[in-house]
């Protein structure tokens, strides 16, 4: 089956299960799905921020892309447009509002990202997390200096930037962290690393550590990523939103996996 076909299945199968909020009994993920999964107001920053993702579609700009992640599906040359990254890379407006609320709604203090690109994911959780700060590693020089430019544009001071590979980054980050709050996996979207990131961060993780990863059903592997989060014995509550799943580790929570629309 090719990975286009694959993606169609996946979905209708995703369409047919998926709930609304008033079809999920657990009172936790009812008032998630109420407070956090739907809308919110919008506020001027969005703006803001979605100019420079505007700007980054129509650039015609070029890089060259040392990508250490899975690669892409779309893209083989080391050279590409920036207008082209950003179309397939960046996460939709409503996807990267949704951490911003989830940070918000968690009143994170540390959120870390793996995988920063342009860095516009990273704007919109280092606003939610207004008391905290947001570590983001990414693999590529010049993605990250487009993205702290945006940083600076944007004057957000509590972005830590980190260039370099998540094999060397990452555990030294989390040796300078006391405790992970939100952590969004968006950096390589194959099963072992995958998998692998999420146990070094569990060593950081507590009670009400939120994950979120991006792309769950971006590849097979992907989805037995997901599926091995899911039966992880510290796992308790997960929610597959197609596009991204989050999992929680919350004891007090009987362990159950929801798929919703929002």
């Amino acid at each position: 089956m090719s990975d286009q076909l694959r993606q169609i299945t996946s979905y209708l199968g995703h369409l047919v299960k998926a709930r609304t909020r008033h079809g999920v009994h657990s009172p936790f993920v009812y008032e998630l799905t109420s407070q956090v999964l739907r809308p919110g107001k919008s506020i001027p920053e969005f703006d803001e921020i979605e100019a420079l993702r505007e700007d980054l579609l129509f650039s015609e700009q070029t890089i060259r892309v040392n990508d250490l992640g899975a690669g892409s599906h779309v893209f083989d040359l080391p050279v590409r447009r920036v207008a082209d990254v950003a179309r397939t890379a960046l996460k939709s407006p409503q996807q990267a509002q949704l951490l911003f609320r989830l940070a918000r709604y968690f009143k994170v203090k540390n959120v870390l990202e793996l995988g920063t690109s342009f860095g516009i994911s990273t704007l919109y959780m280092a606003l939610g997390a207004d008391e905290g700060s947001v570590h983001t590693i990414e693999g590529c020089p010049q993605t990250m200096r487009i993205a702290r430019h945006h940083f600076d544009h944007m004057k957000q001071e509590n972005i830590i930037p980190i260039l370099g590979s998540f094999r060397t980054r990452l555990p030294e980050t989390l040796q300078q962290l006391d405790s992970l709050d939100l952590v969004f996996v968006d950096g390589f979207h194959a099963m072992e690393p995958t998998l692998d990131h999420f146990e070094q961060c569990l060593t950081k993780s507590h009670n009400d550590t939120v994950f979120v990863f991006d792309d769950i059903h971006w590849s097979r592997g992907m989805e037995q990523a997901w599926e091995a989060v899911k039966s992880h014995d510290k796992v308790s509550v997960t929610i597959d939103l197609y596009n991204m799943g989050l999992a929680f580790l919350r004891k007090e929570q009987a362990k159950e996996h929801f798929t919703l629309r929002y």
